[in-house]
């Protein structure tokens, strides 16, 4: 089977990718980790991506679109695969369209920008090992210390309450169209995301199966 997973930031992805990639035994591809390992090893195409990424550019959508030409023609995609974080626009899908690729079905996590913004600006990460907290899900015993190595814990750069609400901006505008574009190739299943990441998994499971 070939997916997409959609969903805002801090809506779960990730993790759900990694629950359909144990289901379905297929591989979660990722597009940051795609283009650091296509960098890490000196592909051509990882050399253009290094190119706009030493100026400070985004990597334009060719480049993306090569590396993730490249990655799906590998034998473990044989079978299926989960696309994350690609495409983010609907010109990538459209690329996607005519490179051949039949998608068989895009999996939309919904969680609410509110609930997004409390998940994420309540996270804290300990600077010196990196164990992760939440101020309002799982508090550290002390406050902003941690409790395996009693380092400092943090707010990301990334977490930031202003961050996330720009981040989530770029996000309804640029990708939530995607939504209307495979809803009108009957593609599109919805699962609304849960408190709890086993009820947001069971979900997307049943998502799969219809």
């Amino acid at each position: 089977m070939k997916l997409i997973l959609l969903g805002a930031p801090g809506a779960g992805k990730g993790t759900q990718a990694e629950v359909i990639c144990d289901y379905l035994n297929i591989p979660a591809i990722s597009t940051g980790n795609i283009i650091r390992e296509a960098l890490k090893n000196g592909t051509e195409v990882g050399l253009k991506a290094k190119s706009y990424m030493d100026e400070g550019k985004l990597v334009p959508d060719e480049v993306v679109i090569e590396i993730i030409k490249e990655r799906l023609a590998k034998d473990d995609c044989k079978n299926g695969f989960i696309l994350d974080g690609f495409p983010r626009t609907v010109p990538q899908a459209e690329a996607l369209d005519a490179m051949g690729i039949e998608i068989d079905k895009v999996i939309d996590i919904e969680v609410a920008d509110e609930k997004i913004m409390q998940r994420l600006s309540g996270r804290r990460v300990c600077s010196d090992c990196g164990a992760s907290y939440h101020t309002m899900y799982k508090p550290s015993k002390a406050e902003g210390v941690c409790d395996k190595c009693g380092g400092k814990t943090v707010l990301r750069k990334d977490d930031h309450p202003d961050t996330v609400k720009e981040r989530l901006s770029v996000y309804h505008t640029q990708t939530e169209p995607l939504k209307d574009y495979y809803e009108k190739a009957g593609k599109l299943q919805i699962v609304e995301g849960q408190e709890e990441v086993k009820d947001t998994s069971a979900l997307v499971i049943k998502a799969l199966e219809a």
